[in-house]
């Protein structure tokens, strides 16, 4: 008895954890994950723990989880007469997929093996019907051993085990093991890249403020800007509440809503200054950003620099180098414009039909 106690301790603790590690739900969609067809092991689509939130809804190491792409060999196959059910092996495991029938393959009858009706007619309708039921045959009827690709939702069976409900499946000829060479290379590369990689939320809110920010500028026609301006239309991004025990509601340390919003502020303001959306022409402690492309001066600028230097011999054939932009820029306008900048600037103006690219990194006036 007492050893059972201790099991459903253990268990009760580690649903507790889970269900505290578990991403909100309203923030799945910011997961790229979610929106994709993940292809993942069968092994981890079988240890992957359900949502305590949503069922249906799986995760891998905090990505949402609902629906797969698996490649693997054919291990047991049962028909029925609307749907195919095929155990895949991809080498980590079996999963089994339950595959339905089209319409073309419901009758159960071999199209091979089927005699021509007396007059029939090869440049008839009923010849195209055919040929289309002969290959939807050769490509969703497999046999063990062959190799089958499968997309489709995961689902969990009445006993306890993880199934995929396809919705599109295929037979995939490979004599040379080409597309299956191909897929080992890919799968642990998007295992490193991507789902190995927790979803951060600090990120996420990152990437909302900064997108806020821009948008912002754009329609307001900001062409500069101090950092408490930007406050309020961040605000609804961090939460006004301090965080709170589960047990008695009770504060616990950590910083203030307050403090994240500067924090949140700043990191956005040092990304986007890295990025070259913005920077600052003085730098004092009257924060004044510039907004990149609305600052009409640094425009100004820029073409004059581009225009005067490319009328001499040294650029006239092949354009004014962005080094030698950049040069120029730092010395008559702010020492403090980052290449980024600059960038995102000229590109701006080829946009705008001011300059043109001669080359990689050159450019001219018309």
């Amino acid at each position: 008895m007492a050893a059972a106690a201790a099991a459903a301790a253990a268990a009760n603790l580690g649903e507790d954890q889970f269900l505290s590690e578990e991403l909100p739900s309203v923030l799945w969609g910011l997961d790229p994950v979610f929106s994709a067809f993940p292809r993942l092991y069968v092994r981890d689509i079988q240890d992957m723990p359900e949502s305590i939130q949503v069922p249906g809804i799986y995760f891998y190491n905090s990505h949402p989880v609902y629906r797969v792409d698996v490649l693997g060999k054919v291990v047991y196959k049962r028909e029925r007469e609307d749907f195919f059910c095929y155990g895949v092996d991809d080498g980590t495991g079996v999963i089994n997929c339950l595959c339905w029938k089209n319409e073309l393959l419901k009758g159960g009858e071999d199209p091979h093996t089927r005699d021509p009706k007396p007059g029939f007619c090869p440049r008839s309708r009923p010849c195209v019907m055919e040929k289309l039921r002969r290959a939807q045959h050769n490509r969703c009827r497999l046999e063990i051993g062959e190799l089958l690709r499968v997309r489709g939702l995961v689902k969990t069976s009445r006993d306890k085990q993880r199934e995929i409900l396809a919705s599109s499946y295929y037979k995939v000829n490979d004599p040379v093991m080409s597309v299956q060479i191909a897929w080992m290379m890919e799968v642990p590369e998007l295992y490193r890249q991507c789902y190995d990689k927790p979803l951060n939320s600090t990120s996420t809110a990152l990437n909302k403020a900064k997108g806020i920010i821009l948008d912002f500028c754009e329609e307001k026609s900001v062409n500069r800007f101090r950092p408490y301006d930007l406050q309020n239309i961040l605000q609804p991004l961090v939460s006004s509440q301090l965080q709170t025990t589960a047990a008695d509601q009770q504060p616990v340390a950590g910083p203030s809503a307050c403090q994240q919003l500067c924090q949140l502020l700043k990191e956005a303001l040092d990304t986007l200054e890295k990025e070259g959306f913005i920077y600052r022409k003085v730098k004092s402690q009257d924060q004044v950003y510039n907004v990149t492309t609305q600052d009409k001066d640094l425009l100004i600028a820029v073409k004059c620099i581009i225009r005067e230097d490319s009328a001499k011999d040294k650029y006239a054939v092949k354009g004014c180098h962005i080094l030698h932009i950049l040069s120029a820029v730092r010395q008559r306008y702010s020492l403090n414009v980052s290449r980024a900048a600059l960038e995102r600037l000229l590109s701006f103006l080829e946009c705008s039909s001011d300059i043109i690219s001669t080359g990689e990194n050159r450019y001219t006036v018309f």
